[in-house]
Formats: structure tokens, C-alpha cells, sequence
């Protein structure tokens, strides 16, 4: 009774944290405008005829097409899906076994045996047909589309004799099979970004703050993230309440019983 009540005063104080976070997330984009490119532009002229060239700093919300880099679009990993951004997640099953008591207890895990996330630039098309660069820096998108989600069974192999594949009998893998998945972000998805726009490299992208500050690239829209934010920051008001005051008492009552 006492370590359940220890663990759900641990979950209330998590569950702050990210109470918090989805507070502050949900603030800035309240309080952030979305401005087309060309006004950024013209902002960055001002920003050059004041000397700062090179020096253009403006977070905003950015809300266009997603286009592919200069070079050209990217091809996933697993299914070849021509997009401008990609990731990719190999996890492996298997069977857990250990020995407790005189007794044999065989339990299903998972591990990650392979990830990636594409960390090339691309690019947004607003409304009026303008791009402006995008610098993911590694950071995965809100809800791309999920192209690749398989489980493959691990079928040993043994010898083949002629032309007959044979059971290995000799395989003492506890590996029950792989699971594959795999997110992508296509041409021509519709993306809002809110984070800093700089003109460090020449022309303008949109990136992560340099001092710290919220970076969103969702294939949702703006009032779509909000809600789903106001959503959990609701749930998280009532519910960190609740266990920590069940915690507290669960942690009581084992003490002095």
C-alpha cells in the first residue's frame, strides 16, 4: 500500500511538469502571430537598413505547404516514400527469462534496435506562393503520417538439404519477432510551425529559438493543436490532484497500519 502511494505522489509530481509544459505551450501559441513570408521579409529589410544584416530574429507562426530542399525530395528508409522529412523505429520482441524461487518466469519485452531521424532542410510555401526554409534540428513532427507499422515473426532458418529448407532445432534466440514503423512528411502537407525565424545563413528560415522557447511543427492546424493541448492540460488539472491526494493517504494509512 505504501510503495502504490509512493508511485502515484512520483505520477502527480510528473504530471506537473507536464501540466506546466502543455500551459506554457499552450501561452505561446496564444500569443504568437502568424505572418506571411513577405511580411517577414519586409521586417528583415528593416532589420539589414538598420545594419543587423544577418542578424533578423522574429518568432512567429509560419502556416504553408511543405516543400522539398533545393536538393531535391528525400526517399524513407523503410518504404521508399518520397518526402521532406522522415523516421524510422526497429524494435525488437522477445522473451525474458529468469529464475526466481526454484521456478522458470518468462516474460515479453521489447528494445529499439534501430532509429532515425532525417535531419535535412526543406521548406514551406505559404498562402501566397513564397517559401521560407525550415531547420528541423532532429525534432520530430506533431502527427506525420505513419507509412509503415509491421510486425515480422523471427523464422529461424536452418539447413537446406535438396532444396528442402529443415527446421533449425539448434536455435536458442529469444527473439520473437521485429516491429517496424515508420512517419514521413510528403510534399504538399500542410504544416504550421511556430519558432524563430532567423536570416543567419542568407535567406530566411524558420528554426528553434536560440534562447530557448517553444518549437511546433505540427501537420495539424493551429486551432487543432490548441484545443488537443487545452485537452490534456485540463485532464492534468483534475487528475494530479486526485493522486496526490490518494497517494498521500494510501501512504498514511500503510504507515501506522
Amino acid at each position: 500500500m505504501v510503495i502504490f502511494g509512493i508511485a502515484l505522489v512520483v505520477a502527480a509530481v510528473v504530471g506537473f511538469f507536464f501540466m506546466r509544459r502543455a500551459r506554457d505551450r499552450l501561452h505561446a501559441m496564444i500569443g504568437t502571430e502568424t505572418l506571411p513570408v513577405s511580411e517577414l521579409e519586409r521586417l528583415r529589410q528593416v532589420s539589414d537598413e538598420l545594419g543587423a544584416r544577418g542578424g533578423f530574429r522574429k518568432v512567429c507562426e509560419v502556416v504553408g505547404a511543405a516543400h522539398p530542399s533545393p536538393e531535391g525530395p528525400l526517399k524513407s528508409e523503410l518504404s521508399g516514400t518520397e518526402c521532406v522529412w522522415h523516421r524510422h523505429v526497429v524494435k525488437r520482441r522477445y522473451e525474458h527469462v529468469q529464475y526466481r524461487d526454484g521456478r522458470r518466469h518468462v516474460s515479453r519485452r521489447t528494445e529499439v534496435v534501430a532509429q532515425r531521424t532525417s535531419w535535412q532542410g526543406y521548406a514551406i510555401r505559404d498562402d501566397e506562393g513564397t517559401l521560407i526554409g525550415v531547420d528541423p534540428n532532429g525534432t520530430d513532427p506533431d502527427r506525420p503520417e505513419q507509412v509503415v507499422n509491421r510486425f515480422e515473426p523471427y523464422r529461424p532458418q536452418g539447413p537446406s538439404l535438396f532444396g528442402i529448407q529443415l527446421p533449425n532445432i539448434f536455435d536458442t534466440s529469444s527473439t520473437i519477432g521485429y516491429e517496424y514503423q515508420e512517419w514521413v512528411i510528403r510534399p504538399g502537407q500542410r504544416l504550421y510551425v511556430l519558432g524563430e525565424v532567423h536570416d543567419k545563413i542568407g535567406p530566411l528560415v524558420i528554426g528553434k529559438p536560440e534562447q530557448g522557447g517553444h518549437f511546433i511543427i505540427s501537420t495539424r492546424s493551429e486551432e487543432e493543436v490548441r484545443a488537443s493541448t487545452r485537452t490534456q492540460h485540463r485532464a492534468l488539472a483534475i487528475g494530479i490532484p486526485i493522486a496526490a491526494v490518494a497517494g498521500l493517504v494510501l501512504v498514511v494509512v500503510g504507515a501506522i497500519s
